[in-house]
């Protein structure tokens, strides 16, 4: 018996080897895999950090611009030097920049309503070329300051969509702001709106590159 309980033994020795192997082993596993969850959590936190300054940095140049064209035209205005009609026109550019402002702010409380899906639709018969002009009047500043030319073509029999009006208006600007921004001085930017088939288009093309 003596023989067989000092293999037993050796047995129960090698089995706790075993088992205590597996233990740091599983240990060493879950530790690595801790340190590579915090490392890619950490990554994850710098680039959202990252995107949330450029973010921060693009709109505060964004709203600054029509707010510098505002501030601008109104001292021209109190300095009482501008004719009746030279007058006219400076109000009516800070009316356009001011329309521009606020629609970058409304932009910014869409993408929060978005984030927290609280976006909604209001869909209504919306005639197509008022939006599409009233997306010029709001960028026309932008464009004249740096010498673009629009140029428009409107050749669809259809003239009124089933949409939501401030989306549609939301989604012109946001081209034409693109095509501005990237557009060299004394560039074009061309828009159309027309049938293709049984498809609408509304199509903003510029004279940049890409």
């Amino acid at each position: 018996l003596l023989p067989d309980q000092n293999l037993l033994n050796m047995f129960e020795a090698i089995n706790s080897e075993i088992g205590q192997f597996i233990q740091r082993k599983c240990v060493e596993d879950e530790r690595e895999s801790l340190l590579l969850r915090e490392k890619t959590l950490r990554e994850q936190a710098e680039v959202a950090s990252r995107l949330k300054d450029e973010f921060l940095a693009t709109v505060s140049h964004e709203l600054r611009t029509p707010l510098n064209a505002i501030l601008g035209w109104g001292q021209i205005i109190q300095a009482g030097k501008l004719s009746g009609e030279e007058q006219k026109d400076a109000l009516d550019k800070i009316c356009r920049n001011a329309r521009a402002q606020s629609q970058l702010i409304n932009d910014l409380l869409d993408t929060s309503r978005l984030i927290t899906g609280n976006l909604r639709l209001n869909l209504s018969p919306t005639a197509v070329v008022p939006i599409i002009e009233a997306a010029l009047d709001v960028v026309r500043p932008a464009a004249e300051a740096k010498g673009i030319e629009f140029s428009t073509s409107y050749k669809s029999d259809i003239e009124t969509i089933i949409c939501d009006p401030h989306r549609l208006q939301q989604m012109i600007w946001n081209l034409l702001t693109n095509a501005v921004k990237f557009t060299p001085s004394g560039g074009q930017i061309k828009v159309a709106f027309e049938q293709n088939k049984d498809a609408l288009q509304i199509i903003v093309s510029d004279t940049g590159q890409g």
